[in-house]
């Protein structure tokens, strides 16, 4: 058995919180500075966080490897699930030539690719994360970006900067349901204050997607998308989290801001684009960059412009059957997903769920509590993974593509994303070993003690958790409790240092090293994970100041009245 201990190192909090952030720092350094590959910046840390671990926790090596062993397999079972069979859905409709349709009809919306990028990044997007979240919507959406023209490099940003408003109640509200068990809070405060939070973000995410997409000429000309999908979502996500079903919120919020784009589009158009345009700010790949839409790895195009052209609209040739066929997949992964979240059918499948304690690994808290984090859940039936699987064998039927076919599309997803795997296996095993071992919980208190200062960094603690784990629910489990005894221990309203846990979550989401590895394989970019890194940092360096500031408004008499 083993316990954690929060100041192993000399009785100083502030010097093993230094220790405990080595093995984070030097993976950031390593893909953002230094541009290593991901998966050999993800072993390097995980195996600075088991020296660590060994060296200032004392933790036993047993108990140190099990943690790292069970992490690997949280990375495999449910996150790598779910991102192979969401890759292998798409693989098929591409062998089936249905994704070129798809990319026309998305022009008969709208020949502006801005346009179509805010549609299915944000609003499409949304809709995925509030029915599967971890990693679905990311790995879909990229792939969409790049079915529409965008480069692969582009696609992956775009969508991982726009899987950002809809996380804090992803997967039917889950982050935020966690967030009230975790802290002894209710549930309709919890949910009604993070409501308070993050509809700000989406106000703004849907500008920062447009100047990704064409800087600001983009801002310029499609100002008026923007403001009409950030303004529904967010009017919409306040109103539910906070008067209506929690689970709904951001189903609600993403159906509205679709249909609110929708209804602009038929009275408002922008000017078409030009190619003497000022170029994109964000940052270019190479120019004869591999487009794994149009062909695969040995397929390479040349952008025609800084910014992606307009697409030329329908083929007349697709006809209403074939436009259905293109679009059936993803009508079947929302109805399935849909299904799914319905309690009633929600708790039938979850029957099948085991959960176990993982062989040999023994922990204990500092307070002699035991550790939930032992306990692996394989819910192989509820969860998202094996409803993609379902809807790729229902897509291979709809598309009359033969079972061999299935199956070889299948390797190749496999093949492409084996680097991915690696990474994600290993980053989960830093996240299991920190958690485990104590190092998360002693990087927690020691910012948990800076007095009435705390507000200010309560949004911080959450995105570190985020960014380490990849998940706004393991970050508000992690931390949940511990920003309800911060709140008691400096006065300031636990509500609401909970929901900004949560809320400055949902922002460590897109630069967390799992994330990455999963939008740089979705669109064929693995071991380019560091441009990535660097290409959303912007992003989130604009988003998160924006909520450390507005939290610490909440918290003072500005907008106090916003609590409660």
């Amino acid at each position: 058995m083993y316990r954690q201990e929060l100041d192993p190192l000399a009785g100083s909090l502030a010097a093993s919180a230094l220790f405990a952030a080595v093995p984070l720092l030097v993976l950031f350094v390593m893909l953002g500075v230094f541009r290593v590959r991901a998966w050999l910046a993800a072993l390097t840390g995980l195996v600075l966080s088991l020296l660590v671990a060994l060296l200032v926790w004392s933790m036993p090596v047993g108990q140190a490897l099990l943690a790292a062993t069970e992490g690997a397999a949280f990375g495999l079972f449910p996150v790598m699930w779910i991102v192979v069979n969401a890759i292998w859905v798409y693989e098929l409709t591409r062998r089936s030539g249905h994704f070129d349709v798809l990319q026309r009809a998305f022009s008969g919306i709208s020949p502006d690719r801005r346009i179509q990028g805010v549609i299915i990044a944000f609003c499409f997007g949304a809709l995925l994360e509030a029915l599967a979240g971890f990693g679905a919507p990311v790995a879909i959406c990229s792939v969409m970006l790049v079915a529409i023209g965008l480069s692969p490099l582009k696609a992956a940003t775009t969508a991982l900067v726009a899987n950002t408003a809809p996380v804090a109640y992803g997967a039917v509200a889950t982050p935020v349901i966690t967030l009230a068990q975790v802290s002894g809070l209710p549930l309709r405060d919890v949910s009604a204050m993070t409501g308070r939070q993050v509809p700000f973000l989406a106000l703004i995410v849907p500008f920062l997607l447009l100047y990704l997409l064409d800087g600001r000429r983009g801002l310029r000309e499609v100002w008026p998308v923007a403001a009409a999908s950030g303004v529904a979502f967010a009017v919409a996500q306040f109103a539910v989290s906070n008067y209506g079903p929690v689970e709904l919120s951001d189903i609600g919020a993403a159906l509205l801001s679709a249909g609110a784009v929708l209804v602009l589009l038929r009275v408002w158009s922008p000017a078409p684009i030009t190619d003497d345009a000022a170029p994109s700010p964000l940052p270019s790949p190479d120019h004869h960059e591999s487009r794994v839409g149009t062909g695969g790895a040995g397929a390479s195009t040349i952008d025609p412009s800084p910014v992606d052209r307009a697409g030329a609209g329908p083929d007349p040739a697709d006809g209403a059957r074939e436009r259905l066929l293109a679009f059936a997949p993803y009508v079947i992964v929302i109805v399935l997903f849909s299904l799914v979240a319905i309690p009633a059918v929600k708790s039938r499948l979850s029957e099948a769920t085991v959960l176990f304690g993982w062989p040999g690994l023994d922990v204990l808290r500092p307070d002699g509590s035991e550790l939930a984090l032992t306990t692996f859940k394989f819910d192989w039936l509820a969860t998202g993974g094996t409803v993609l699987l379902l809807t790729g064998v229902l897509t291979g039927l709809v598309l009359k593509l033969p079972v061999a076919e299935w199956v070889r599309a299948y390797g190749a997803v496999l093949v492409q994303l084996r680097t991915a795997i690696l990474t994600v296996v290993a980053v989960l095993g830093i996240a299991y070993v920190m958690n485990t071992s104590g190092m998360t919980g002693t990087l927690g208190s020691w910012l948990a003690g800076a007095g009435g200062f705390f507000a200010l960094l309560s949004p911080l603690l959450g995105w570190f958790g985020t960014a380490v784990t990849g998940s706004d629910t393991s970050s508000n489990s992690l931390f949940g409790a511990l920003q309800v005894s911060a709140a008691a221990e400096t006065g300031l309203d636990p509500v609401l240092l909970a929901a900004s846990n949560g809320s400055g979550g949902v922002l460590g989401k897109m630069v967390s090293p799992q994330n990455l590895a999963i939008g740089a394989a979705a669109v064929g970019l693995a071991g380019r994970e560091g441009e990535l890194f660097r290409a959303v940092l912007k992003a989130t360096v604009i988003l998160l100041p924006v909520m450390c500031l507005l939290v610490v408004l909440q918290a003072s008499p500005v907008l106090s009245w916003m609590v409660h």
